[in-house]
């Protein structure tokens, strides 16, 4: 008798204690009973979790003049449940209605999925820090819990889980009342796919901030679809396909079965992103090493004119060392640039220009470089080095033959753009081509190089000596 009174002692309590909540206006959350079904070895841990979850949703305090709902002391937002589902969904539906309803579906449903993930991780975080829940176990039991008390769904989790802190974590749980099954249920709308997107989301983000591993869950029966059970699987995204039912497509919407992508875009985006820096990194050392390849070479050529003492040997050689030097150019630049595809064409031909004055003692020729906006800096490198390697030819003859009469020496570099036909034009101001010159009988190496330059970029050219010479180049870019 004494133990009823003792009972009925502690009832008055908790009804004086509503009752003073009331009048101030503040409202508790009532459960009628436990808000999770657990196998019995985990029955002591969620008890105590209902105990924690509890006290927390303990007070609400809503205050439409503000705008405002609060519980223990957190903001929270109230929507209702088919704008997240039913409506959601079949707008999404109706927006993607070119790609075909399964498609749309996909659309939404990945859509859903990572929202509810990142809430799920988030809303976890702050309440295992706001409860001082620490051990992995206290962390995962609040779970369920909050989701009930949030109106997400009730929580059975199956005999067969093994929520364990490692690769071999598996959950199997239903979500009864399933907000988003219970919201195409309540339209009387059947679907074709499992729907309960977002409780999936939800829980997997919720155990994985928990756990401090990956988690992904998959809906393998759904109420919405006329299934008994709103079923999930729960599991780390490379061993989820293991425990799936089996004789299924799991990467099709054409079955009843589809591994949401978070973690598979997320950990792929990564994947792209390190191979991408790392072959960045390869070939700016593949260009360094390339670049100091030729130096070396430059500077044997530069050792070995020591010991010519012909004018004509002597020449040809620093002609070679020139060419040599020109493509080392292009991979310094390539080796500091930030993008390896792309190099700045007015510097490169630059120091072209800048290397064979020098060689040549050509500073007082005046030299004027123009490229269009829309080459500027984003020359592609496989038409770059052509494209430089022909500016040394003709600027170097012209060094050599163009100015021995002339007092002021103009040389014009430009490049532009017109569709995709680009066309670089180098003229100078000089003496121009001897009479007998014939561009079908080439017995130049320079020339011979231009026409093999101007093959590989798959363009034409002409030449033509008016005040001066002019050569004009056209290709594909």
């Amino acid at each position: 008798m004494s133990k009823e009174i003792e009972q009925l002692k502690l009832k008055v309590k908790e009804l004086q204690k509503e009752n003073e909540l009331l009048r101030s206006g503040i409202t508790s959350f009532l459960a009628t009973g436990p808000t999770v079904n657990t196998p019995s070895q985990f029955k002591p841990i969620f008890d105590k979790a209902e105990t924690t979850v509890r006290d927390y949703f303990t007070k609400l305090k809503a205050s439409p003049s503000k705008g405002r709902i609060e519980i223990n002391d957190e903001r929270y937002v109230l929507l209702r449940a088919s704008s997240l589902s039913f409506g959601f969904l079949n707008k999404i539906k109706d927006l993607y209605s070119d790609k075909g309803e399964k498609e749309a579906y996909l659309i939404g449903r990945n859509f859903l999925f990572d929202i509810a993930h990142v809430l799920g991780l988030e809303d976890a975080k702050s309440f295992h820090f706001k409860m001082d829940l620490n051990d992995p176990i206290s962390k995962l039991s609040a779970g369920p819990i909050h989701f009930a008390y949030t109106g997400w769904a009730y929580v059975d989790i199956l005999e067969e889980s093994n929520p364990s802190p490692d690769e071999n974590f598996f959950l199997k749980y239903h979500h009864p009342y399933s907000f988003e099954a219970d919201s195409w249920l309540r339209a009387g709308v059947k679907s074709e796919y499992p729907v309960c997107v977002m409780n999936a989301g939800y829980s997997s983000g919720w155990c994985e901030e928990s756990f401090g591993i990956p988690l992904t869950a998959v809906e393998i029966t759904c109420r919405a679809k006329g299934d008994d059970n709103c079923t999930f699987i729960m599991a780390p995204p490379d061993r989820i396909h293991s425990y799936l039912p089996k004789g299924q497509d799991i990467n099709t919407v054409n079955d009843n079965y589809d591994v949401p992508l978070f973690f598979e875009r997320k950990k792929a985006e990564e994947k792209i992103k390190t191979s991408l820096k790392e072959k960045e990194t390869l070939l700016k050392e593949v260009h360094h090493r390339v670049k100091n390849n030729l130096q070396i070479i430059s500077s044997l050529l530069n050792l070995q004119t020591n010991y010519l003492n012909d004018s004509e040997s002597i020449e040809l050689f620093q002609e070679t060392k020139n060419r040599i030097k020109t493509l080392a150019l292009v991979h310094e630049k390539l080796y500091k640039s930030e993008d390896v595809e792309y190099v700045n064409i007015k510097n490169y031909i630059q120091s072209i220009v800048d290397l064979l004055s020098y060689s040549y003692n050509k500073e007082y020729i005046d030299v004027s470089i123009n490229i269009d906006d829309e080459l500027f800096d984003k020359f592609d490198i496989e038409k770059a080095i052509p494209c430089g390697l022909i500016v040394n030819e003709v600027v170097s003859n012209a060094y050599k033959h163009a100015f021995d009469k002339i007092l002021k020496g103009k040389i014009d570099i430009s490049l532009e753009i017109d569709g995709s036909i680009c066309r670089m034009i180098v003229s100078d101001n000089g003496v121009g081509l001897p009479d007998d010159f014939d561009p079908n009988n080439l017995n130049s190496l320079g020339l011979e190089l231009i026409d093999a330059l101007v093959l590989q970029l798959d363009g034409d050219y002409s030449m033509e000596s008016k005040s001066g010479t002019k050569i004009n180049i056209e290709f594909l870019y």
